[in-house]
């Protein structure tokens, strides 16, 4: 499948499909499309769709297939950043953030990912549930803000707020570590345990998470009296 990214603060994702050719998005990203790439919606099972939910995917995803010849479809970013290619292969699986799934060729899965770890499971916040893509072919993801890639060697460790992890190889571990210190913890404003990554892998960081966005105009929301 042949493909372009486009635009700036809010990209967009231009496939190009040969007569038969598929690609799989969640619900809601189609923003153009040639009049004859048809769209069809399928959960893929009670056992996927459950999947999706826990990983905060809509439990349905809509399939566009070209029909009668070439065709085109664009696919947009829900929120200012980049949308980032990942080649997957069966030697290649990726893990991601949640919600970060925007689109793929048909060829690649996308399953729930736990942490086996305990404590990423009771600390790691969003870092618990990710998403993991398989199978072989091209797959699109949303990063929040500006991307930062690292390619970690073995055994080498990199400390994240856990919101800024947008993926990393399938290689890659993952843990959480405390903050030092209770005067870091309760006055540091940096929370109580940080993400660390450990190689071998490639390791994806995004600048501005959605939730950093959230929190931070927060405070600017007037409450009700």
């Amino acid at each position: 499948m042949k493909y372009e990214i486009k635009g700036g603060t809010f990209p967009v994702v231009i496939c190009y499909l040969e007569d038969g050719e598929k690609v799989v998005t969640e619900k809601g990203s189609m923003v153009w499309q040639s009049p004859n790439v048809q769209m069809s919606t399928s959960g893929g099972g009670v056992g996927k769709m459950f999947a999706k939910a826990i990983s905060g995917e809509s439990m349905f995803q809509n399939i566009y297939t070209a029909q009668g010849g070439a065709g085109m479809v664009a696919f947009g970013s829900s929120f200012p950043g980049k949308i980032i290619p990942l080649a997957i292969t069966p030697d290649k699986e990726m893990v991601v953030q949640k919600r970060a799934f925007l689109a793929s060729e048909a060829g690649v899965d996308l399953n729930i990912h736990f942490n086996q770890k305990l404590g990423v499971g009771f600390f790691g916040g969003e870092g618990f549930i990710m998403q993991r893509l398989s199978g072989q072919g091209m797959a699109f993801i949303e990063i929040d803000g500006d991307l930062i890639e690292y390619d970690l060697a073995a055994g080498q460790q990199i400390f994240v707020d856990t919101g800024n992890v947008a993926g990393f190889e399938a290689s890659v571990s993952i843990d959480i570590r405390q903050v030092p210190g209770l005067k870091n913890k309760v006055l540091g404003g940096e929370g109580f345990f940080h993400t660390v990554l450990t190689g071998p892998g490639k390791i994806w960081l995004q600048t501005m998470p959605i939730s950093g966005v959230a929190q931070a105009i927060k405070a600017f929301i007037p409450t009700k009296s």
